[in-house]
């Protein structure tokens, strides 16, 4: 008997690496985690209060919803779109999606066809790649910098005529580098002049160091045709599990988007959309509280170098919680990564699925544990990689 095969495009799609490495953390017991992206402090207390006070007979809560989101929370995002981003949404469409991810996949779907090309930065954030791929698209490179910063050149050079978009990531995942106000306006007009769309992911805009400011090109006079921004509340409030994220679009893209959050979604879960709407006014003010504890684990992070030998080498991020270790070692990442787990019970992940293709290199994520677990957890690395 015939047995039904999996589509050929499907298959050539990287598998998800945060399965797998949960699946060697599941039966390695007592491994410290450095791998998956989240927060260790606490959601908002409003979340609760808000949770309590919920009728689940409210027709706002127990039907289906407007595509893009209630009135009222549309308008908490606008308002917060324009005092925190400077982005005016005149011209413009906000759309609640279940989670970031869910937002870059549904604009993708709106604006790219079968066979086009959408333009990422290496090292990216991989889900991104793997979304372009499941849409039946193909990706094309630019590198950054040797210190992670966006090459102009590079990503101009790899414009062809099949390039529907340039995605940029900041505060970037998985390199911890925060792109600047010049390089960021620079690309923006490049897909301007080259009637192109520039995606602006900017899940991690509270999260920078050292004095740097997080800036979105949409606010940009100039950006209203051809920008799209992704915002999320996942990492900033805690709030991962309850998938809520939304994209800011130009107006003529509304139609095309409604399409395919209609098909794949509907509406958001009146639920979060509620929750969403408590949380998102506490803002950046009440992010940077919690988020200032982060900077101590980043000095943790970077103090660490100094346990590393043979040439071993940790970035120093800018921005968002990871930063990148970069082993001389010639073995393959993912086969470190396995030992450290196993043999040293601590997880991080491998820099090739990143994009990262060159040496050894590792993303280490500094946000998910309190201090003194972050500290055994960076001794237990230290000691793996010295050993390995």
């Amino acid at each position: 008997m015939l047995r039904p095969t999996a589509c050929k495009r499907i298959e050539q799609v990287q598998d998800p690496v945060i399965p797998i490495i949960g699946a060697w953390i599941r039966d390695n017991p007592g491994t410290l985690s450095l791998a998956q992206g989240v927060v260790s402090y606490s959601p908002p207390d409003v979340v609760a209060e808000t949770l309590g006070s919920i009728d689940p007979s409210d027709p706002a809560i127990c039907r289906y919803g407007p595509a893009a989101g209630q009135d009222a929370l549309l308008e908490i995002i606008t308002d917060k779109l324009l005092k925190e981003n400077d982005i005016d949404c005149v011209g413009r469409q906000v759309f609640c999606t279940a989670g970031s991810n869910m937002a870059f996949l549904t604009v993708l779907l709106a604006i790219a066809n079968v066979g086009d090309e959408v333009l990422l930065v290496r090292p990216y954030y991989f889900n991104h790649q793997m979304a372009i791929e499941l849409a039946g698209c193909h990706c094309k490179y630019a590198d950054s910098t040797p210190d992670f910063q966006l090459d102009i050149d590079a990503i101009a050079n790899g414009l062809t005529d099949r390039v529907r978009a340039v995605v940029t990531v900041s505060p970037n995942n998985p390199s911890g580098a925060v792109y600047p106000r010049e390089a960021l306006s620079e690309v923006n007009r490049l897909c301007g002049e080259r009637g192109i769309y520039h995606i602006h992911d900017e899940a991690y805009e509270y999260f920078t160091f050292d004095d740097r400011e997080h800036f979105s090109p949409a606010s940009l006079p100039e950006s209203l045709e051809h920008t799209v921004s992704l915002f999320s509340i996942s990492k900033s409030f805690a709030m991962a599990g309850w998938r809520f994220g939304y994209a800011v679009v130009p107006e003529h893209l509304t139609a095309a988007v409604q399409k395919v959050q209609d098909t794949n979604l509907i509406s958001v879960s009146g639920v979060t959309q509620q929750i969403a709407s408590a949380v998102i006014p506490l803002g950046q003010a009440w992010c940077k509280q919690r988020i200032a504890a982060l900077s101590t684990a980043r000095d943790m992070v970077l103090a660490a170098r100094d346990h590393l030998s043979g040439g071993a080498t940790i970035c120093q991020p800018q921005g968002a919680f990871y930063a990148l270790l970069t082993l001389p070692a010639r073995r393959h990442d993912l086969d470190v990564v396995q030992q450290l787990i196993e043999r040293f019970k601590v997880a991080v992940l491998p820099g090739s699925t990143f994009g990262i293709n060159s040496g050894c290199v590792l993303r280490v994520s500094f946000g998910g544990l309190p201090l003194e677990r972050l500290e055994a957890a960076l001794a237990r690395l230290t000691a793996g990689i010295r050993e390995l």
